[in-house]
């Protein structure tokens, strides 16, 4: 098989100037609200030119999507079964609290997605995100059973850690409305009040 040629600095270059004016777009309109119109005129480049590094809007949001998840698993997969189950879990909160903080477009584009019933993810949903949910859940269901927490619903525990963690991303404007917020002073104020809150919920 003919070896594909390497990109070249200025293809690499245009390459993440799509991706990352993709992201601007999706994340502020969704996958049905966006065109490849948008997407090039915030890329500052043309739409032959852009049609030339990807074929389609799906093949656009699919690269954001597969570099996204990778990014999103992370702090899940960094919870160990060895450590302090509480200590464990509440470090994953503020990892949680920490990339809404620091990927808020990224946390819209899967917020998106998933409220248009998730048909550009749902294999991975299904898939990579399943079977590391599944995986995490029997550790903390042998911590529950163990004694070291709380009885507790482990999925049920995840949800609401998602919940309330990229809620300050997926609603940044509205929090920011409330708080009269103008600047990320409000993370810090969330994450002593969610370490709070989850510590007390997880205690034996």
């Amino acid at each position: 098989m003919r070896e594909k040629t390497p990109r070249t600095r200025i293809q690499k270059k245009n390459h993440q100037t799509i991706l990352e004016a993709a992201l601007n777009v999706f994340s502020q309109h969704g996958f049905r609200g966006a065109t490849l119109d948008q997407i090039a005129q915030e890329a500052a480049l043309s739409k032959p030119n852009l049609l030339y590094y990807f074929p389609s809007k799906v093949a656009i949001h699919r690269a954001l999507i597969d570099r996204l998840m990778t990014t999103w698993l992370d702090p899940l997969r960094e919870l160990d079964a060895h450590g302090d189950p509480i200590e464990e879990i509440l470090s994953y909160v503020l990892r949680k609290l920490s990339m809404a903080r620091e990927f808020p477009r990224e946390s819209r584009l899967f917020a998106n997605e998933i409220v248009q019933g998730a048909p550009n993810v749902g294999d991975k949903i299904s898939g990579d995100l399943k079977f590391l949910v599944d995986e995490k859940v029997g550790v903390i269901a042998g911590w529950s059973q163990a004694g070291k927490i709380a009885s507790i619903d482990p999925y049920h525990l995840i949800f609401s850690i998602w919940a309330t963690t990229q809620h300050y991303a997926d609603f940044d404007a509205q929090i920011r409305g409330i708080l009269a917020a103008d600047d990320d002073a409000h993370f810090d104020d969330a994450a002593v009040f969610l370490e709070r809150m989850f510590r007390q919920m997880l205690k034996p």
